[in-house]
């Protein structure tokens, strides 16, 4: 029994780093409250295990009467003094028992307690090892996917990535590397579960802090941020330093450092701005290249409305209205965009030019298009060779129309 004990103890010490005190303490607990509620039920139990060779003693707790009633807790006075000479009515005393005698129950009970013992180790290291790491990027070998998560393995633990925290069109096979941001622990009845996300806006900004040296000093500061995963994300940046151009520092030399993230993030397209303030000054700097013509800012409804050219329009809204929407946010603004049309304009000749000057079609095919609705890039929307053909065009019309529209998407 004892060499067993003492296998226990050096194994959970060496292999999993719980400390003997600390098993010898659940094993001796375990024991005794197995042996109470057995053969030894209502009897006061001593229980103690040598930790240098494993050796275990018990002892049961009795109290010395002149008359015994109950001779699993009481010990006649006669009996008393033949275990400890100078013991009185009253006194308590530690009568030597077979740990045998404990019974099979109680080595089971010890068992389940050192499993349990283990499991709840484990779940406390991974807590202690990890909790301190939320925020930072970290890196893992992924394991599986169930249901949609994918499950990566961090080493001295397994995490999980939802699927509302991947990015779409990324795809990981079992066995690549990962980088990820350790999103949080949260607390579950199997233990700590350590959330990462790639979709999440502040990996790509910890990216940047570790990629950028100015931004991890402090030199270079990053004001707002925008992302929308896999397609683009949109920065503002500010110096503390007038020496230092905040977007050149981000950008690297020749492109490297930004180049990198952006192969981390699989192509997704980043635009570094400098910040402003101004919300007029910032809305001119995040649609670059587009001109706003006209600028309306309404205070009370925290709205902004513009108007760009025509040529720019396609540019300003961007694919999908994605430019948009990440501009809106950038600048914690609504963002409303229309077509500027000065006087005199003639609307249809503005919408041939456009479809012209966008995709390189013939201005009679242009005019056939306007005529049939189609007077801008964003109404091809949902429109299919089908519709063309049966619009008038012909079938290789419709086919090199199509095409043009989908280069430029």
């Amino acid at each position: 029994m004892s060499s067993e004990i003492l296998s226990v103890l050096e194994y959970m010490e060496k292999e999993k780093g719980i400390g003997r005190a600390d098993m010898i303490a659940t094993i001796t607990n375990a024991l005794k409250t197995a042996a109470q509620k057995g053969v030894n039920s209502g009897q006061e139990l001593k229980i103690e295990i040598n930790e240098r060779n494993g050796q275990m003693h018990a002892w049961a707790l009795l109290k010395v009467v002149d008359s015994v009633s109950d001779p699993k807790t009481e010990i006649h006075i006669e009996k008393a003094k033949g275990i400890a000479p100078g013991a009185q009515i009253g006194d308590i005393v530690e009568k030597e028992i077979d740990p045998s005698t404990l019974g099979r129950i109680a080595a089971q009970t010890a068992r389940q307690a050192v499993m349990q013992r283990l499991r709840q180790f484990e779940k406390d290291r991974i807590y202690d090892d990890f909790k301190d790491q939320v925020g930072n990027v970290v890196t893992g070998t992924v394991r599986r996917r169930e249901r949609g998560d994918l499950y990566i393995d961090l080493g001295k633990a397994e995490a999980v990535m939802n699927s509302r925290e991947q990015v779409p069109g990324e795809e990981y096979q079992p066995g690549e590397r990962i980088r990820c941001l350790l999103l949080a622990i949260d607390s579950t009845p199997r233990g700590p579960e350590i959330i990462l996300s790639r979709s999440s806006p502040k990996f790509v900004r910890r990216l940047f802090e570790l990629e950028v040296t100015e931004i991890a000093d402090g030199t270079v500061k990053i004001e707002a941020f925008a992302r929308e995963p896999g397609y683009r994300t949109k920065i503002a940046v500010t110096s503390t330093d007038p020496k230092v151009d905040p977007v050149g520092a981000c950008v690297g030399a020749r492109g490297a450092r930004v180049k990198t993230i952006v192969r981390e993030l699989g192509g997704e397209k980043i635009d570094i701005i400098r910040y402003f303030a101004d919300p007029r000054e910032m809305i001119i700097e995040a649609l670059k290249p587009a001109v706003p013509r006209d600028i309306i800012i309404d205070e009370a409804s925290h709205r902004i409305l513009l108007k760009v050219a025509t040529e720019d329009l396609a540019v300003a809204i961007g694919r999908k209205g994605q430019n948009a929407r990440l501009t809106s946010r950038l600048i914690g603004w609504r963002l409303d965009i229309e077509e500027f049309k000065a006087m005199g304009d003639d609307p249809v000749q503005t919408a041939i030019d456009l479809l012209v000057s966008t995709f390189g079609l013939d201005a009679g095919i242009a005019g056939k298009l306007v005529e049939m609705g189609i007077n801008s890039p964003g109404a091809f929307e949902g429109v299919e060779e089908d519709d063309l053909v049966d619009a008038g065009f012909t079938a290789e019309q419709a086919k090199d129309i199509i095409a043009r529209v989908a280069a430029q998407q």
